[in-house]
């Protein structure tokens, strides 16, 4: 009966999506129409060649994944693909005339930036926090994933929403916020495939064998319920029309700047810090063999990180409409949050006491400490940086762009790197990584890349801001904003090569982890199996 259901849910999508392909009023709604025709039309001629197909039973004495295996394997590819339009547009930059005429105007950099961003954080990261959801939240509880093949829904339902998103930034439709925003009805399956991403981690939660909720599980139960806030509130929206990709918004001006930073910043601390400490919290203690070095630490640095980080947002507006008492509220937020995002450094670096030696000999571990030592640094630029004098200096340079990046890629890239390698032999059953020493060229790949390319952008974003303020006798501005541009080629060169390296170290990543899985050692699974009751 449920598969009858399930026919008359797909053609009915079949045909609206059919009819909104004919009647799209632009090219990014009907590109998408017909996407969504061939996946749910896809589906039903599947589902009916199956139907009434006697489906075997799930084993209830294994863990479910499944669905973990095609997310660890989707951050790699969406990594590799969002660092190589990375790079691409970095290069951009330095060299205009990559902006090819014959590509435009779907290839030049006011659309690719986007594509890129999304592909890093929501397909990359996202992916990789899916992953870690997943995994953590069946081995902490000791059950399999609750909702049956509900957690399939929320793997293939994200990547559609990604290449929805992908491809509507490249056809230019967007809602034209800060953050490039997909079109409203993107946005309303998204909602849909993150309640039922929250739906099967409250479930497993709930139905959970062992009493104590791990401290990782809280810090990914407040990601998903605080980006689930924010993806509602930042993006209401009025739609022109059914059939067409363009939206009003509900607020304007500063109440909209405001209402953007609330959700970008929150989107950094929700999405890009505690989604990923939860995975700190869980993969660092295994790979160390090490139990955490303090519980308490762990509750008190979740606890002041939630309530601290929400409010953090406005400092991203100072000297503009938005009052001052309130970007100084912003300011004071960001400052006081240094101490327990160092809590939360300080809590996984000390895991590794007695167990330092380990650094020499495995590159795995080495990964995930320096993407701690790269949170750290990061957690105290970014608090100094919302000072109000700094601010003045730093904000709309690319300092601002260094400072993201180290954080990105050396905090949020670097832990996932390091899980992806603790979860390829687990997960398939692998006595060890296909070629450590690989592990070890990524390792330094990545790191110098980062280095190249914060430190690039350090220097040109103090040297854009010291150029920006300089003034002569007279009072008039020294240079011309063409003159700050022309000054900073030699460094977002650089920044490319920088980037290079990055991509470079992933590919070899993928290339280890696919031999892994191809040829590496079987051993007995000792990894599947839910403990009895």
């Amino acid at each position: 009966m449920l598969d009858y259901v399930k026919l008359a849910i797909l053609g009915l999508i079949t045909v609206l999506a059919a009819i909104a392909a004919n009647y799209g009023l632009d090219l990014a709604y009907k590109v998408h129409a017909m996407l969504i025709m061939l996946v749910s039309g896809g589906l039903f001629l599947w589902l009916l060649r199956t139907a009434g197909d006697e489906k075997p039973a799930a084993p209830k004495n294994e863990y479910m994944d499944g669905p973990v295996k095609a997310a660890a394997i989707a951050t790699v590819f969406w990594g590799c693909a969002g660092f190589l339009v990375g790079v691409f547009i970095a290069f951009q930059l330095a060299f205009p005339a990559l902006n090819f005429d014959w590509a435009q105007p779907y290839a030049n950099f006011g659309r690719l930036r986007p594509l890129h961003t999304s592909a890093v954080i929501f397909a990359f990261g996202g992916n990789a926090l899916i992953a870690a959801t997943f995994y953590i939240g069946q081995r902490t509880c000791a059950v399999r994933m609750w909702g049956g093949n509900l957690s399939w829904f929320v793997f293939w339902g994200y990547q559609l929403f990604i290449v929805l998103a992908a491809t509507g930034y490249v056809l230019g439709a967007t809602q034209s916020l800060e953050y490039a925003e997909p079109e409203w009805y993107v946005d309303l399956w998204l909602t849909i495939v993150w309640v039922a991403f929250l739906v099967v981690y409250m479930g497993t939660i709930l139905t959970r064998k062992e009493p104590h909720i791990y401290v990782a599980n809280w810090f990914l139960l407040a990601f998903i319920v605080t980006v689930a806030m924010l993806h509602l509130v930042n993006n209401m929206a009025v739609p022109v029309s059914i059939f067409g990709s363009r939206s009003v918004q509900v607020m304007s001006g500063v109440q909209s700047a405001m209402t953007q930073w609330w959700y970008g910043h929150n989107a950094v601390g929700f999405f890009l810090t505690a989604g990923f400490l939860g995975m700190m919290y869980y993969f660092v203690p295994k790979q160390a063999d090490r139990p955490i070095y303090s519980y308490k630490l762990s509750i008190i640095h979740f606890w002041a990180l939630i309530f601290l980080y929400i409010w953090a947002g406005p400092h991203h507006l100072h000297y503009t409409a938005l009052p001052d008492w309130a970007a100084t509220l912003g300011m004071v937020f960001s400052v006081i949050l240094w101490m327990p995002s160092w809590g939360g450094m300080i809590n996984g670096l000390m895991t590794l006491q007695g167990a330092w030696d380990k650094l020499r000999t495995d590159p795995v571990l080495r990964m995930m400490v320096t993407s701690l030592a790269f949170y750290g640094m990061s957690t105290f630029e970014g608090p100094m940086m919302s000072i109000r004098a700094v601010n003045s200096l730093s904000h709309y340079t690319d300092w601002t762009i260094g400072h993201v990046h180290s954080g990105a890629l050396g905090w949020n890239g670097l832990i996932t790197f390091g899980m992806l390698y603790y979860l390829f032999p687990k997960l398939w059953n692998k006595a060890s990584l296909y070629s450590v020493r690989a592990v070890s060229w990524h390792f330094w790949l990545a790191t110098v890349g980062i280095v190249l390319y914060a430190a690039s952008m350090w220097v040109t974003g103090i040297m854009e801001g010291l150029m920006w303020r300089e003034v002569d006798a007279q009072g008039f501005l020294v240079n011309s904003f063409a003159d700050t541009v022309e000054a900073k080629f030699p460094m977002y060169v650089v920044r490319g090569l920088g980037g290079v390296m990055f991509l470079s170290g992933a590919l070899i990543m993928a290339w280890n982890l696919w031999m892994t899985v191809r040829s590496g050692e079987a051993v007995a699974d000792t990894n599947s199996a839910v403990p009895a009751e």
